[in-house]
């Protein structure tokens, strides 16, 4: 097949030996097949801002480090500059969160590196020895479905204990590979103590995995495992081994008003007191 140009610098610098096909090309990201030495991996060459129908809400940009104020001035007004941060930023959140993720242990394709907007990582099989299918792909007995569920939450507490929420998990980036699922797609992850929305996000995440495996097990559609997560997590409790029940108990105590009214206006002082520091 005929080389796409992104993947050109990673043939000459010998990164990769060879092109053997497309695989998929999603919303961010075109992922081609490729052979380095003995090794097959795949190349993930994501697309540009302009090409790509995933949006870089706030809500998953928010906490994001830069390095500098200049940035920081760039990433606010949107200047040219900024939006190619932004897409820096948006690139290296997936390569950040996959390494950090590998080393902890947690089931994600074992990334190599990262180079001019190509990520080369591990090529998921199944038992077969094929790329592995989405879980979306795969009819599931209620065993099984009982199985995979109980194994993802056990990756999406390690995911947490690691300081990561992925923000977008769904059946649709799970692989299932020989030895069970692996989770992909991890450009809108989030840090769990920088970001406002991390533990709604988390939430949703575990609504999805539950609404999905619960057509197959509909015991699964009651559970709650959500809150119990997140309510282990913010308590300093959570560990990668945590037994849970899927359970929580209602919180009966009055809404302390004054105190959440007190705490939006500290925000919206802290918030009026970032911008003005960026204005310097």
């Amino acid at each position: 097949m005929k080389v796409p140009k992104r993947l050109l610098p990673l043939l000459e610098e010998g990164l990769i030996d060879e092109v053997i096909g497309q695989l998929m090309s999603g919303k961010e990201a075109t992922v081609y097949i490729v052979r380095s030495g003995d090794a097959t991996r795949c190349a993930k060459v994501y697309k540009d801002a302009k090409q790509r129908s995933f949006r870089q809400a706030t809500s998953y940009t928010e906490g994001r480090k830069v390095k500098n104020s200049r940035q920081a001035r760039a990433l606010q007004k949107g200047t040219r500059y900024g939006r190619q941060m932004q897409e820096e930023l948006w690139q290296n959140a997936e390569v950040d969160a996959l390494f950090r993720l590998a080393n902890a242990g947690v089931r994600v394709p074992q990334p190599y590196i990262c180079s001019e907007g190509v990520l080369l990582m591990e090529l998921v099989l199944d038992a077969a020895g094929d790329v592995a299918p989405r879980l979306n792909d795969v009819a599931l007995s209620e065993a099984q479905a009982l199985a995979f569920h109980a194994m993802l939450l056990n990756q999406v507490v390690r995911m947490l204990c690691a300081g990561i929420v992925h923000g977008d998990l769904s059946e649709y980036n799970i692989l299932l590979a020989a030895d069970g699922p692996v989770i992909i797609d991890l450009p809108q992850a989030v840090d769990a103590a920088g970001n406002n929305e991390a533990a709604t996000m988390l939430r949703r995440d575990v609504d999805n995995l539950a609404n999905y495996f619960g057509q197959f097990a509909p015991q699964l559609l009651a559970t709650r495992y959500g809150d119990e997560i997140w309510a282990r997590f913010e308590a300093g409790l959570l560990q990668v081994d945590a037994h849970l029940s899927g359970e929580v108990e209602a919180d009966t105590r009055p809404v302390d008003l004054a105190g959440v009214l007190q705490e939006l206006e500290d925000t919206r002082l802290e918030e009026n007191e970032r911008l003005r520091r960026l204005q310097e």
